[in-house]
């Protein structure tokens, strides 16, 4: 038990019931959530000593600060709660599923008359996606097939009832070359087009058999009021299902609408593998990878990742195939685990992907690692500067102004040793009255750092201030401000003797001149300077060419900021007409300048 008396009360009120459990640590942050059969025995034993040797776990256990606790009916509930809670809340030592926004999948949009069409990017918008697929060659094999059968829009037109009720569109050329239907202009009905959605998202989901079906029936109607060429178009759509459906892989026909689940895993990861079997055709297959974190079972593991997956890919399926009996989290499914039969060798089928991606990775890895040039770099880095990580992320402020106007600031990015673009960011210096470098690096240091906590994404490892002391203990401020102090390192170089300095250490440290660790710290001040200085004499630019026109007599701020949102440039709104010049600031206002830039170039 504890040491802590508020824990131990906690760890005693629990009920010996079903339910999830949630750890905080001292900031009132969520660090682990647990499902648990039994509440009570549980959470005690992540306090029994003897049980857990692992040190990840020991680390979890001193971390924990409050316990809070959720009572369900069953299992089954309990793991659909826990998988919920980790997605929304990310909690440090839970495992979760890699990322698959890398994935492709088939969306079909949210809208009046729906788009089908390939993504990589999933948006919780209402619109159903179909996936992940792990090939983007399948993804358009089947999207193609699609686009045989089915006359669908791909215009990304607001066709809304009441917009096309109004006649606001036309058709365009994929009508005229028999690519759409055209119900943009009504064309095409509602009803017709909602029942080829349906019917698409039966092929999406491998009931090829229930459409053949349907389009030999409407086949029949057609002959049998001698609509010939229209029984013949369906009779074209069904030869492409039917041969479409003859290329899958056919494992056994009893087998009807099964999910097959396999885990392959080490010390450090696992992989679970899913197959989706439909009328004995594997028509998708994925593998994801996860990160242990507390040398969870194989048993959480695929529990967790069966939860998730099949939340994500939207499967309905009664029947789960599985290595290991998990019914009592799965008590509205049916679970086999198969000791032979055609079902066994669909487990081992999916096993043998799980070992395949695994053993692909493994080769990924083995190929880098030779040491390159830019890692030798950052490894010299890391020594001189005393790190306790390989600044893998650096970022590099610097602060610009001339003759102490429109002072700016820029932040370049560094990851792996070479710059990422488009993360540089820069910044107008907005709460600091007059020219103060030690002020505007305080800001802007405040800014960059408030934004990335807020938005949860990558911290660096090495941040670069361009200045001595001064510029270094305001960065530092904000770093203290924002409690990031000793979460990231920080240093200050000053450009004359190229001195690096430490937050509290007044000798700083001269790196060899010719090292290649001082010439990445280098690089990073240059580039920091050389994208300030560009963002700087565009501002001074700009500045000049609006003040040029406020000191005509008549034309305002407003009339100035349509200007250049129009023509962009003093030059262009110099050669503009009259007319044109009329159309964004009026008749009077365009002669004004007009005459104005008529009698400068007389």
């Amino acid at each position: 038990m504890t040491d802590q008396p508020q824990l131990q009360d906690l760890v005693r009120a629990l009920p010996g019931l079903p339910g999830v459990y949630q750890f905080y640590d001292q900031k009132g942050e969520i660090i682990y959530i647990g499902k648990a059969k039994n509440l009570k025995k549980r959470v005690s034993s992540y306090f029994n000593k003897k049980k857990y040797d692992s040190y990840k776990v020991k680390v979890l256990v001193n971390r924990i600060s409050n316990i809070k606790y959720v009572v369900v009916n069953n299992e089954s509930d309990a793991i659909l709660l826990e998988n919920n809670l980790i997605k929304k809340h990310q909690p440090r030592y839970n495992i979760m599923l890699k990322d698959d926004k890398t994935f492709p999948w088939i969306c079909i949009k949210k809208e009046a008359i729906p788009r089908v069409f390939s993504t990589r990017t999933v948006i919780n918008d209402g619109s159903q996606y179909f996936g992940p697929y792990t090939s983007a060659y399948a993804v358009k094999i089947l999207l193609t097939l699609i686009r045989q059968i089915y006359k669908l829009r791909t215009c990304k037109y607001s066709l809304t009832e009441e917009n096309i009720s109004q006649g606001k569109f036309k058709v365009c050329l994929e009508y005229h070359i028999g690519n759409c239907k055209g119900p943009c202009e009504n064309l095409q009905s509602q009803a017709d087009y909602d029942e080829n959605i349906q019917q698409i998202k039966e092929i999406i989901r491998g009931n090829l058999s229930e459409v053949i079906v349907f389009l030999k029936k409407e086949m029949a109607q057609r002959a049998a009021s001698f609509r010939f060429e229209e029984a013949n178009q369906f009779k074209e759509k069904i030869k492409i299902l039917s041969r479409y459906q003859s290329k899958s892989t056919i494992v056994n026909p009893t087998i009807h609408d099964v999910d097959v689940f396999s885990i392959v895993s080490d010390e450090k990861e696992a992989f679970v593998n899913f197959l989706k079997v439909v009328k004995g055709a594997i028509i998708q297959a994925h593998t994801v990878e996860i990160k242990k974190k507390l040398n969870e079972p194989d048993e959480d593991i695929l529990a967790f990742a069966v939860t998730d997956l099949r939340s994500r890919i939207g499967s309905n399926s009664r029947e789960i195939i599985l290595p290991m009996d998990l019914q009592s989290y799965f008590l509205n499914n049916r679970l086999t685990v198969p000791k032979r039969g055609d079902k066994k060798k669909l487990l081992e089928l999916s096993e043998r992907n799980a070992k395949s991606y695994r053993l692909e990775k493994m080769k990924r890895s083995s190929a880098r690692k030779p040491v390159s040039a830019m890692d030798r770099i950052l490894k010299t880095l890391q020594a001189d500067l005393r790190l306790q990580e390989i600044p893998l992320h650096i970022e590099c402020f610097d602060n610009s102004n001339i003759q102490g106007s429109d002072p700016v600031a820029a932040c370049v990015v560094f990851k792996q040793g070479k710059p990422l673009k488009r993360e540089y960011r820069h910044y107008n210096i907005k709460g600091v009255s007059g020219i103060d470098d030690f002020a505007s690096m305080e800001e802007v240091v405040f800014r960059r750092y408030r934004r990335l906590v807020e938005e949860k994404k990558e911290l660096p490892q090495l941040i670069i201030v361009d200045g001595g002391k001064g510029q270094l203990n305001a960065a530092l401020k904000s770093l203290i401000k924002l409690d990031l102090r000793g979460r990231i390192a920080i240093i200050g170089i000053a450009k004359k003797l190229e001195e690096i300095y430490f937050p509290d250490d007044p000798v700083p440290l001269y790196i060899d001149k010719n090292s290649e660790s001082l010439k990445l710290i280098q690089n990073l001040r240059n580039e920091a300077h050389r994208f300030g200085i560009t963002f700087h004499r565009q501002k001074r630019s700009n500045t000049m060419m609006q003040s040029a026109l406020e000191d005509i007599p008549g034309i305002g701020a407003k009339s100035i900021e349509k200007l250049f949102k129009k023509f962009k440039s003093l030059e262009r709104i110099k050669s503009a007409s009259q007319d044109e010049l009329s159309q964004e600031i009026g008749f009077i206002r365009a002669r004004i300048l007009a005459d104005h830039f008529g009698g400068e170039n007389s």
